[in-house]
């Protein structure tokens, strides 16, 4: 008998140093590697209007990006996220830190619902990052509905939205939900 070898935790320059995969959606959790299948064409579909509301509404010293890598925890065992949409700071450069993040988006996939609702929550929290949101595709009666997560003291504190709203934090943007799909 073998015994198992255990596997080695990645370093953030292991991780930079595997390149660009076009096939699945790899994280680094932990030093572990995620991987994902890409997103359906409904999701990305949604993340690519409500990325172009975002763009359209953001200062131009703000930044939103699509599938981005930003490093959530730098230091062995790192940990590397990749938001469907973020908005960045003013003068962000990449390699693109949490503390650069104004706001994240997810849109919930039926693989990756728990790390996202769950996982990320905690690290985006954990990390400083201000404004979380989870857009769930398959809401209530059908309806797009998305949690807008603002972090107060640590934690984030949530509401809920549904078909068209506005905010004015980090930026005064309305998004029409029902042109997600």
């Amino acid at each position: 008998m073998t015994a198992a070898t255990r596997p080695r935790l990645l370093s953030l320059e292991e991780w930079r140093a595997l390149g660009e995969d076009d096939v699945s959606r790899v994280e680094l959790q932990e030093g572990v590697l995620i991987l994902s299948p890409r997103p359906r064409s409904k999701h990305s579909l949604a993340v690519s209007r409500l990325w172009a509301q975002l763009d359209a509404a953001a200062p131009v010293e703000l930044a939103a990006r699509e599938e981005v890598d930003i490093v959530i925890e730098p230091t062995t065992p790192a940990t590397v996220r990749v938001p469907d949409i973020v908005v960045l700071r003013d003068g962000a450069v990449e390699p693109y830190g949490a503390e650069d993040v104004l706001l994240a988006v997810e849109v919930l996939s039926p693989g990756t619902r728990g790390i996202d609702l769950v996982m990320k929550r905690s690290e985006y929290a954990n990390a400083g990052i201000p404004h979380y949101w989870i857009v769930d595709l398959d809401g209530a009666g059908e309806a797009v509905q998305v949690q807008i997560l603002r972090l107060v003291d640590g934690a984030y504190q949530a509401s809920a939205r549904t078909v068209r709203f506005t905010v004015t934090d980090p930026f005064e943007v309305t998004v029409d939900l029902t042109r997600l799909t």
